[in-house]
């Protein structure tokens, strides 16, 4: 299986997407730094993902997300899941 997801961060209130296979050891290299991107704080929490069968959906759906731009899109897509 493989994930898009959608990572918060109190500290910064920003979020952060992405697309893995194993979802939890990502978030601990979010969270120990192996990120450029994230290793700025530590507080980051799993907010929402989705399952694909591929990489390639995985990371379509990832670009998708972001190419919207819009903390509304995202925020909505954690209330819906919530």
């Amino acid at each position: 299986m493989f994930y898009t997801y959608i990572l918060y961060s109190a500290t910064l209130n920003k979020y952060y997407i992405g697309s893995c296979q194993d979802i939890q050891k990502r978030l601990q290299d979010h969270l120990n730094s192996r990120s450029k991107f994230t290793k700025v704080v530590k507080d980051w929490e799993l907010k929402y993902h989705e399952t694909f069968e591929t990489r390639s959906d995985a990371m379509k759906r990832e670009l998708q997300i972001k190419k919207m731009k819009s903390r509304k899109y995202i925020e909505s897509l954690i209330e819906t899941k919530g």
